[in-house]
């Protein structure tokens, strides 16, 4: 094995068709191109959270393409986004150890659950990658899939929700493109109580919205923020939800809710930056953004956090650094960047 040959191309040699998609800020694919190239230090992970890419590569064999081996690995990353071969390196001279060790496939998947960068992911992304890559494979949804469709199209009554099986959720949004689902659940979204409407927010963000889709969502958003007390937990959801809709909506949304006292909850702060960060590119948009974070009743802590885990968003740097060195700067904003700089 060459010592420089990338996990792509050591996989590829064995006779596997690969697939990569992100399973930390969004379960989203990423091209095979895009990430031999990120493998290859050429370009920034696309998604980076926490310092780390988190990703599940599927490999498909040749003799059995309708049953992919899924692995889920989280590499590290450097100052710029950058994969630090390193990790890389180390992950695959680990598994040809083990492969030489216990050729047993079963034996092998097993090992690997002790290598350090081998993850397991959350239900709810498990459940997304689950619908998306079936969709992606050309495989038939789940088995929850039937009564979810006949939730969200009304026949069970609104209030059944209880007994709706995520996966169903997962498997709808990500074929929200097929006729009639995003019509039957844009039609949904005004009737859908609360616990149900988070649930579809949360795979929504996963995906491109139809703009029937987008406005049922803004009407529920506007909604919410006109009540005299908005739950924030809904107010996330919907922005997350709103988080792939097309940009103009996608950002006057986001406006409008840094505009309302509950911008100041960390919940609805985590979900703009972790799932609508592309609005924070319009320089007022951030501006708004980096001022509710700092804000007394946020926490240090969590701007910290929030801004640290932001700085390393390909392209976002700048604009928000720029924000933050302005000379119109908040006194609060200044403040708590220095005390992150100082806390390093």
């Amino acid at each position: 094995m060459s010592e420089y040959l990338t996990l792509t191309e050591f996989l590829e040699n064995t006779g596997a068709q690969l697939r990569f998609y992100d399973v930390g800020r969004r379960v989203a694919a990423i091209g095979r191109d895009d990430f031999l190239e990120f493998e290859q230090t050429r370009i920034p992970y696309p998604y980076p959270m926490q310092q780390k890419a988190w990703f599940a590569l599927v490999q498909q064999r040749p003799q059995d393409l309708s049953a992919p081996l899924i692995w889920f690995l989280r590499f590290d990353l450097d100052e710029q986004g950058k994969l630090v071969q390193a990790t890389r390196d180390y992950f695959i001279h680990r598994f040809v150890e083990l492969a030489s060790e216990k050729p047993d496939a079963a034996d092998l998947g097993k090992a690997l659950d002790d290598n350090p960068y081998t993850f397991k992911p959350r239900d709810d992304k498990m459940a997304n990658l689950h619908a998306i890559l079936h969709r992606d494979l050309g495989l038939p949804p789940s088995q929850y899939f039937d009564h979810a469709r006949d939730y969200f199209a009304g026949k069970l009554g609104w209030e059944q929700w209880k007994f709706l099986a995520y996966q169903g959720i997962a498997d709808l949004a990500a074929r929200l493109h097929e006729t009639p689902i995003g019509p039957l659940l844009a039609d949904a979204v005004a009737q859908l109580p609360d616990e149900p409407l988070i649930a579809l927010c949360q795979c929504l963000e996963n995906h491109h919205l139809p703009d029937s889709l987008a406005d049922a969502l803004v009407q529920r958003l506007q909604q919410a923020l006109q009540a005299q007390q908005p739950a924030p937990a809904l107010l996330a959801a919907l922005v997350r939800g709103l988080a792939q809709s097309h940009a103009s909506v996608r950002d006057a949304q986001v406006e409008q809710v840094l505009q309302h006292s509950a911008a100041n909850d960390p919940e609805v702060l985590a979900a703009i930056g972790g799932r609508a960060w592309e609005a924070l590119l319009n320089p007022a948009t951030a501006s708004a953004y980096l001022q509710c974070l700092a804000g007394e009743a946020v926490g240090q802590d969590v701007f910290n956090h929030c801004l640290a885990d932001l700085l390393r968003m390909p392209g976002l740097q700048q604009p928000l650094l720029d924000v933050i060195r302005s000379p119109q700067r908040p006194d609060a904003l200044a403040k708590a960047f220095q005390r992150m700089l100082s806390a390093d």
